[in-house]
Order: structure tokens, then C-alpha cells, then sequence
């Protein structure tokens, strides 16, 4: 099992980014893919139409979420905490996900990079021309 830390900068507002982040329509938008999210602590997610599924742990609204990632069986669960800052480019995101597979890692790591962050920052910086 490994752990990942990073940040990555994302130009709008701490506020948004968190609807983009837990709102099922603005999921949709930048990912181009059927969302189900809720914010309600307990409640399961899907993104990707179904790539990533796991359950929602806790929300501070603006600032933080924690998500539980499921890959199967296994034994220690998997922990996403995003913690957002305000930036003076728009939002600092603090990404943290622990116990993501070996196997796995490489296609997450990427994953972070590409599809979800990487087209988060893309999303944003189209939208702001």
C-alpha cells in the first residue's frame, strides 16, 4: 500500500471548486462523464460513469471533503481527504489518499494528474477566457 501527497493549483475560487468538486452537474461539466455525488456524509459516489466508486465521509463546505475509495477487497480502507486554500491564482488544492494499492498506484497517480485535477485546471482556465 502506498500513500500520495500533492497540490495543484486551480484558478477559481476555493467556493467553486468545492461545488465542482460535490455537485453532480458541475461534475459532469468538466469531466464529460455522468456523475453521482451527494454531500451527505454516509452517502455512496460514482464518477467517471462508474471508474471511481467508493463512500462520502465528510464535507466542510468551501474547505475539505474526505471520500472512502473502494478497490476491491481490501483490508485498510482507502482515504481521499481534498482540503482547499484560497491562492492568490484561485484555490490551492491539498490532495492526500492513503492506502491505494501497489498495482494501482502508477494508473492512480497519473489518474489524479490527468483526469481529475488536470481537467478540473483545464476546465477552469477555458471557462475564464
Amino acid at each position: 500500500m502506498k500513500d500520495l501527497k500533492k497540490y495543484y493549483i486551480i484558478p477559481a475560487e476555493p467556493e467553486l471548486v468545492y461545488a465542482a468538486l460535490t455537485n453532480p452537474l458541475t461534475l459532469q461539466a468538466w469531466t464529460g462523464d455522468e456523475a453521482e455525488m451527494s454531500t451527505e456524509p454516509g452517502s455512496e459516489f460514482s464518477l467517471f460513469d462508474g471508474s471511481i466508486v467508493g463512500k462520502n465521509l465528510e464535507f466542510e463546505e468551501g474547505k475539505k471533503l474526505v471520500q472512502q475509495w473502494y478497490f476491491g477487497e481490501q483490508e485498510e480502507p482507502s482515504i481521499v481527504t481534498i482540503k482547499l486554500h484560497p491562492h492568490k491564482y484561485g484555490t490551492s488544492a491539498e490532495l492526500r489518499h492513503t492506502n491505494i494499492p501497489d498495482h494501482d498506484y502508477t494508473d492512480i497517480t497519473e489518474g489524479w494528474d490527468e483526469a481529475y485535477f488536470g481537467a478540473l485546471i483545464e476546465f477552469y482556465e477555458d471557462n475564464d477566457q
